[in-house]
Protein backbone atom coordinates (compact mmCIF):
# COMPACT_ATOMS: atom_id res chain seq x y z
CA UNK A 1 0.00 0.00 0.00
CA UNK A 2 1.36 3.37 -1.15
CA UNK A 3 1.55 5.72 1.95
CA UNK A 4 -0.08 9.38 1.94
CA UNK A 5 1.48 12.28 1.13
CA UNK A 6 1.69 14.65 4.55
CA UNK A 7 1.04 18.44 3.39
CA UNK A 8 3.96 20.70 3.74
CA UNK A 9 3.35 23.54 6.21
CA UNK A 10 5.17 27.01 5.47
CA UNK A 11 8.95 26.85 5.04
CA UNK A 12 8.30 22.93 5.18
CA UNK A 13 9.12 20.03 1.92
CA UNK A 14 7.49 17.06 1.30
CA UNK A 15 9.55 14.50 -0.03
CA UNK A 16 7.12 13.45 -1.89
CA UNK A 17 7.55 16.60 -4.37
CA UNK A 18 11.48 15.18 -4.62
CA UNK A 19 11.84 13.55 -8.15
CA UNK A 20 13.18 10.33 -9.02
CA UNK A 21 15.41 9.87 -10.71
CA UNK A 22 16.97 12.05 -7.59
CA UNK A 23 17.80 15.88 -8.00
CA UNK A 24 21.44 17.11 -7.14
CA UNK A 25 21.60 20.84 -5.50
CA UNK A 26 24.26 22.87 -3.32
CA UNK A 27 23.10 24.07 -0.18
CA UNK A 28 24.97 26.83 2.08
CA UNK A 29 23.06 25.33 5.24
CA UNK A 30 25.53 24.99 7.94
CA UNK A 31 25.95 21.31 8.17
CA UNK A 32 27.76 19.64 11.46
CA UNK A 33 28.43 16.24 12.56
CA UNK A 34 30.55 15.37 16.07
CA UNK A 35 31.63 11.74 16.58
CA UNK A 36 33.03 10.86 20.12
CA UNK A 37 33.22 14.94 21.01
CA UNK A 38 34.82 15.95 18.33
CA UNK A 39 33.61 17.91 15.56
CA UNK A 40 34.59 15.72 12.48
CA UNK A 41 33.02 17.91 9.77
CA UNK A 42 31.85 21.50 9.25
CA UNK A 43 30.64 22.90 6.25
CA UNK A 44 28.68 25.57 4.45
CA UNK A 45 29.48 24.04 0.96
CA UNK A 46 27.31 20.73 0.77
CA UNK A 47 25.62 19.38 -1.95
CA UNK A 48 22.51 17.34 -0.75
CA UNK A 49 20.43 14.50 -2.63
CA UNK A 50 16.30 14.74 -3.01
CA UNK A 51 14.92 11.96 -4.21
CA UNK A 52 11.00 10.82 -4.14
CA UNK A 53 9.98 9.52 -0.06
CA UNK A 54 13.67 10.01 1.03
CA UNK A 55 14.45 12.75 3.39
CA UNK A 56 17.78 14.84 1.63
CA UNK A 57 21.42 13.10 1.71
CA UNK A 58 23.67 15.58 2.31
CA UNK A 59 27.47 15.15 0.85
CA UNK A 60 30.22 17.04 2.26
CA UNK A 61 33.46 18.30 1.26
CA UNK A 62 36.44 16.39 1.89
CA UNK A 63 38.00 19.89 2.80
CA UNK A 64 35.63 20.56 5.26
CA UNK A 65 36.08 16.91 7.38
CA UNK A 66 38.99 16.27 9.31
CA UNK A 67 40.28 13.59 6.99
CA UNK A 68 42.24 11.86 9.52
CA UNK A 69 39.48 10.43 11.40
CA UNK A 70 38.15 8.52 8.06
CA UNK A 71 39.76 5.29 7.57
CA UNK A 72 39.12 3.63 4.08
CA UNK A 73 37.37 0.47 4.00
CA UNK A 74 38.81 -1.45 0.90
CA UNK A 75 36.23 -4.22 0.75
CA UNK A 76 33.21 -2.59 1.70
CA UNK A 77 31.23 -0.84 -1.56
CA UNK A 78 27.61 -0.91 -2.93
CA UNK A 79 26.13 0.22 -5.92
CA UNK A 80 23.56 2.81 -6.70
CA UNK A 81 21.42 2.86 -10.01
CA UNK A 82 21.89 6.76 -10.27
CA UNK A 83 25.19 7.69 -8.54
CA UNK A 84 27.17 4.79 -9.67
CA UNK A 85 29.87 2.54 -7.32
CA UNK A 86 30.12 3.77 -3.77
CA UNK A 87 32.92 3.33 -1.13
CA UNK A 88 33.21 3.62 2.91
CA UNK A 89 34.94 4.92 5.70
CA UNK A 90 35.44 4.24 9.24
CA UNK A 91 35.20 6.74 11.08
CA UNK A 92 37.54 6.56 14.38
CA UNK A 93 38.03 9.56 16.78
CA UNK A 94 40.16 8.05 19.45
CA UNK A 95 39.32 4.62 20.97
CA UNK A 96 36.00 4.68 19.38
CA UNK A 97 35.00 3.70 15.53
CA UNK A 98 31.92 3.46 13.20
CA UNK A 99 32.25 1.32 10.54
CA UNK A 100 31.76 2.10 7.52
CA UNK A 101 29.64 5.20 8.91
CA UNK A 102 30.38 7.22 5.81
CA UNK A 103 30.34 6.67 1.99
CA UNK A 104 31.81 8.14 -1.14
CA UNK A 105 31.63 8.28 -4.97
CA UNK A 106 35.36 8.20 -6.03
CA UNK A 107 33.66 8.00 -10.19
CA UNK A 108 29.98 9.19 -10.06
CA UNK A 109 27.50 8.98 -13.14
CA UNK A 110 27.96 12.10 -15.01
CA UNK A 111 24.65 13.98 -13.16
CA UNK A 112 26.26 13.57 -9.91
CA UNK A 113 30.01 14.46 -10.48
CA UNK A 114 29.82 16.88 -8.01
CA UNK A 115 29.48 14.84 -5.59
CA UNK A 116 32.96 13.49 -6.50
CA UNK A 117 34.70 12.44 -3.44
CA UNK A 118 32.56 14.38 -1.38
CA UNK A 119 31.16 12.00 1.65
CA UNK A 120 28.10 11.50 3.16
CA UNK A 121 27.44 10.50 6.90
CA UNK A 122 25.18 7.71 8.32
CA UNK A 123 23.23 9.97 11.43
CA UNK A 124 22.40 6.84 13.39
CA UNK A 125 26.28 6.20 13.81
CA UNK A 126 26.95 9.02 14.31
CA UNK A 127 26.89 11.04 17.89
CA UNK A 128 24.96 14.08 16.20
CA UNK A 129 24.65 15.48 13.17
CA UNK A 130 23.05 19.26 12.86
CA UNK A 131 21.86 20.93 9.99
CA UNK A 132 21.61 24.93 11.14
CA UNK A 133 21.96 23.61 14.09
CA UNK A 134 18.96 21.37 14.60
CA UNK A 135 20.06 17.80 15.16
CA UNK A 136 18.71 15.70 12.70
CA UNK A 137 17.05 12.15 12.80
CA UNK A 138 17.92 9.42 10.82
CA UNK A 139 16.10 8.00 8.22
CA UNK A 140 14.14 5.11 9.48
CA UNK A 141 15.27 1.89 9.29
CA UNK A 142 19.61 2.42 8.87
CA UNK A 143 20.03 1.66 5.43
CA UNK A 144 19.16 4.65 3.33
CA UNK A 145 21.43 7.93 4.90
CA UNK A 146 18.81 10.41 5.00
CA UNK A 147 18.34 13.44 7.58
CA UNK A 148 15.11 14.82 8.88
CA UNK A 149 14.88 18.22 10.18
CA UNK A 150 11.46 19.99 10.97
CA UNK A 151 11.43 21.39 7.51
CA UNK A 152 10.95 17.70 5.70
CA UNK A 153 7.91 15.59 6.30
CA UNK A 154 6.65 12.62 4.53
CA UNK A 155 6.24 9.69 5.51
CA UNK A 156 9.86 7.82 4.63
CA UNK A 157 10.70 5.04 3.32
CA UNK A 158 13.20 2.86 5.69
CA UNK A 159 10.69 1.86 7.77
CA UNK A 160 8.55 -1.21 8.32
CA UNK A 161 6.70 -2.16 4.69
CA UNK A 162 8.50 0.51 3.08
CA UNK A 163 10.59 -1.61 0.89
CA UNK A 164 8.71 -1.51 -2.51
CA UNK A 165 7.73 2.17 -2.20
Amino acid sequence: MMPQRIEPGPGQESVWDYPRPPRLESTSKHIQIIFNQVIIADTHSAMRVLETSHPPVYYLPLENIHQEYLIPVAQASSFCEWKGRAGYYTVKVGDRQAPNAAWYYSDPTPPFRPIQNYVAFYAHLMDICTVEGETVQPQPGNFYGGWITKDIVGPFKGGPGSWGW
